[in-house]
């Protein structure tokens, strides 16, 4: 606990929870999620430096990763068949993407190759910025077209999502009994210890994949039904939105300004791709478009898989596939960087 700075803590969350209720109070889809990214951002850009400590950070992530395995069920084998169709056009739509955007870049925003396809790698944020930092790319320009394409797809996918599905009320789906509080502290707190153990071996999204497996497997099993607590779920939103928003800490106005076209052009190429792909595929295996949008879009995975839970979606379909596109992309972006080098993109 030495090193954290209180008082940029206690900004962040005294905005985010504040920002959280407010959106629960006036209903908003994934208000907790939603509320808490808006309130965090607006104090980072207000020059208030919100921080989030990473014990903290990563206690959101164990309550988003023991949720994700709620989803888990007895006839889930039936339900995997269906996926590796759904997963291939997965990585077809993220080569789509990163290709597409990082010619946006380089000819209407004049970036260098290689920060280009950086800041539209759709994930892996922490990854991203390595390689960057590796490769002597301008990690400024990709941290923040990386940090406004997720603040966006956060701010701007469920009300989308509500839109294309005729207005369906997406926030009350998917009503679950409760884990007792007791099986859920120990899920809780096996996720947390395996998933520190997991960040040491850089696995990609330790405690996601580990909370899901552990609760997967104890829901699977049948020793335990049912979802989280309201207010544990709604404490694990809140910390993520916390998180998303003070990536904003530190950039200025007038960086954000001058890098915000490039943003929002590059970032709505890529939703409009996403959810082209993500159209095909819901016709094809006939699963709500809603659902395989979250799936398909270029968010983090914490943020997606927060998403798909406060909206009523299947949350190990919506998980799954967000961990595949870090795996993928975690295998696909040092070979497009050599590609680069070698003047072959």
């Amino acid at each position: 606990m030495l090193g954290i700075d209180w008082r940029k803590t206690a900004i962040a969350f005294t905005a985010g929870f504040g920002g959280a209720l407010i959106g629960v109070y006036v209903g908003l889809p994934a208000g907790s999620l939603l509320g808490s990214t808006f309130a965090v951002t607006v104090a980072a850009m207000m020059g208030l430096r919100p921080s989030v400590p990473p014990f903290l950070r990563d206690v959101g992530f164990c309550v988003i990763a023991v949720s994700l395995g709620s989803g888990v069920t007895p006839d889930i084998l039936s339900e995997l068949a269906r996926w590796p169709l759904s997963l291939a056009m997965l990585a077809l739509a993220m080569l789509s993407v990163i290709f597409v955007c990082t010619q946006i870049l380089r000819r209407m925003f004049g970036a260098d190759a290689t920060a280009a396809l950086l800041a539209t790698s759709p994930g892996a944020l922490s990854y991203t910025l390595a390689l960057a930092d590796d490769r002597g790319a301008d990690v400024r320009f990709v941290m923040v077209l990386q940090s406004l394409r997720l603040l966006l797809i956060t701010l701007l996918l469920p009300p989308l999502i509500g839109y294309a599905e005729g207005g369906t009320d997406i926030a009350q789906r998917g009503d679950a009994a409760h884990i007792g509080y007791g099986a859920a502290t120990i899920l809780l707190v096996a996720t947390f210890v395996l998933g520190t153990l997991m960040t040491r071996l850089r696995v990609p999204a330790p405690i996601i994949m580990t909370g899901l497996v552990l609760s997967g497997i104890a829901h699977g099993a049948g020793l335990v039904s049912g979802r989280l607590a309201d207010p544990v779920t709604f404490l694990g939103f809140t910390i993520i939105g916390t998180v998303i928003g003070a990536r904003f800490a530190g950039i200025s106005r007038a960086e954000l300004k001058r890098l915000g076209m490039a943003g929002l052009v590059s970032t709505s190429v890529a939703v409009s791709i996403s959810i082209a792909f993500a159209w095909v595929v819901s016709l094809m295996l006939s699963l709500p478009f809603g659902q395989v949008w979250v799936s398909f879009a270029p968010g983090g995975v914490e943020g997606m898989s927060s998403m798909a839970l406060a909206l009523g979606y299947d949350p190990v379909y919506v998980a799954v596939h967000h961990v595949f596109r870090i795996l993928m992309l975690i295998m696909m972006l040092p070979i497009l960087i050599g590609l680069i080098g070698k003047r072959i993109l």
